[in-house]
């Protein structure tokens, strides 16, 4: 790993106090966990490939966060980072996703059946909808800490696995190395493409070494169904669609996902998942069911109440900038998402979006009317 100090034996010559970091000015879930006698305990301590304490608290070190955002501080670079250096992840875990206990057992449901409504979602209102997940193979190292061998080997079974998929599922491979500069620009053009990380998360994290080798992006031909291969995480699903029919959406999320995950079984490979953290991703702020469901929605009144921060929290509802986690709302447009992503299952989260955003437009219409919304005033979910 470059950025951390892992592979520099001499560090043990000091002490725990002489190598412990400078978290004073931080505001990250890491920082706030982390204390000298832990890393006392855990710096001599390695997952089977090799990831320390300190590959799993450099972007938190390099990145003291934001003085508004709650930034989780740290990565796990295999599966076993969670188990090894469990006691501070734990607390990480249980801190950023609502008070999720070590003994707690996580659900998943990926059957879009059990989703009530969904296909209804006022077009007027609602631009787009969109579902994404990430998915990490088992016996791989994860992004931050994987070998450029390792890399394209994940590349190499996502090729074949992908390009087995039939019907509407069926598309195509684009290798970001030897994409044209039209392909390119398509795809910039489509919302698809992932640039280089920028990120000085996803930098300091080790992330993008060596890119753009092994990092692609497939999508079927309908331009509804995208796979980004090696990104943050090995697999990046997303399912989207103009308009509000989030319950189509859903369904070929579900589809697609369960489809690909029999497929990479066939050869011999299984997507990490355990009963207590669901599917094991990068990021401890995406595991569990990895998923964001989200709108495009246009809410230019409501969005000027004083309420809406509060009616969204109540919802388990976050809103963004369009543009993506750190840009403004445009026209009073937001992407509208689940705010959480462990212990519930991604039926029960696409239902908050669903039911949630139904609300949103209903109070909408209200204010547009010039009616008050007090008597629609959610409870908290």
């Amino acid at each position: 790993m470059p950025f951390g100090n892992t592979h520099n034996k001499l560090k043990m010559n000091y002490t725990a106090e002489q190598e412990y970091p400078d978290l004073s000015q931080h505001n990250n879930h890491m920082a706030k966990v982390l204390t000298p006698e832990m890393y006392a305990n855990l710096r001599d301590k390695e997952t089977p490939s090799g990831f320390t304490l300190d590959d799993v608290i450099q972007t938190g070190v390099d990145n003291p966060g934001h003085p508004f955002i709650m930034t989780v501080g740290c990565v796990a670079g295999d599966e076993e980072t969670y188990e090894v250096f469990k006691d501070l992840l734990d607390p990480v875990i249980e801190d950023r996703h609502g008070g999720y206990k070590p003994t707690d057992k996580h659900k998943t449901d990926l059957n879009a059946e059990n989703l009530q409504g969904g296909d209804d979602l006022d077009p007027n209102y609602v631009l787009s909808s969109r579902v994404r997940t990430g998915r990490s193979v088992r016996g791989f190292c994860l992004p931050p800490h994987c070998s450029r061998g390792e890399r394209r080997a994940i590349e190499n079974l996502a090729i074949e696995s992908l390009s087995s998929l039939e019907g509407d599922l069926k598309g195509k491979y684009y290798a970001l190395k030897n994409m044209t500069e039209e392909e390119q620009q398509q795809l910039i053009d489509d919302h698809f493409l992932f640039d280089k990380p920028v990120s000085p998360l996803l930098l300091a994290s080790g992330m993008a070494r060596d890119w753009p080798d092994a990092r692609g992006i497939w999508h079927n031909d309908n331009k509804t169904f995208l796979v980004w291969v090696n990104e943050e995480d090995h697999l990046r699903v997303i399912s989207m669609q103009k308009g509000g029919n989030m319950r189509e959406v859903f369904n070929r999320f579900c589809t697609g996902l369960t489809t690909i995950e029999g497929l990479f079984k066939e050869k011999g490979h299984e997507f990490m998942w355990n009963e207590h953290l669901g599917y094991v991703l990068t990021c401890p702020s995406n595991l569990g069911t990895g998923l964001r469901a989200g709108v495009h929605v246009k809410l230019p009144n409501l969005s000027k109440h004083e309420k809406f921060g509060d009616i969204l929290k109540k919802l388990r509802l976050q809103k963004r900038g369009t543009g993506g986690v750190d840009t403004a709302a445009v026209g009073g447009i937001f992407d509208i998402s689940n705010a959480d992503r462990l212990g519930f299952s991604e039926v029960e989260l696409v239902q908050m979006v669903v039911d949630g955003v139904n609300l949103l437009i209903e109070m909408e219409k209200r204010l547009e009317a010039g009616q008050s919304i007090d008597d629609l005033m959610p409870e908290q979910k």
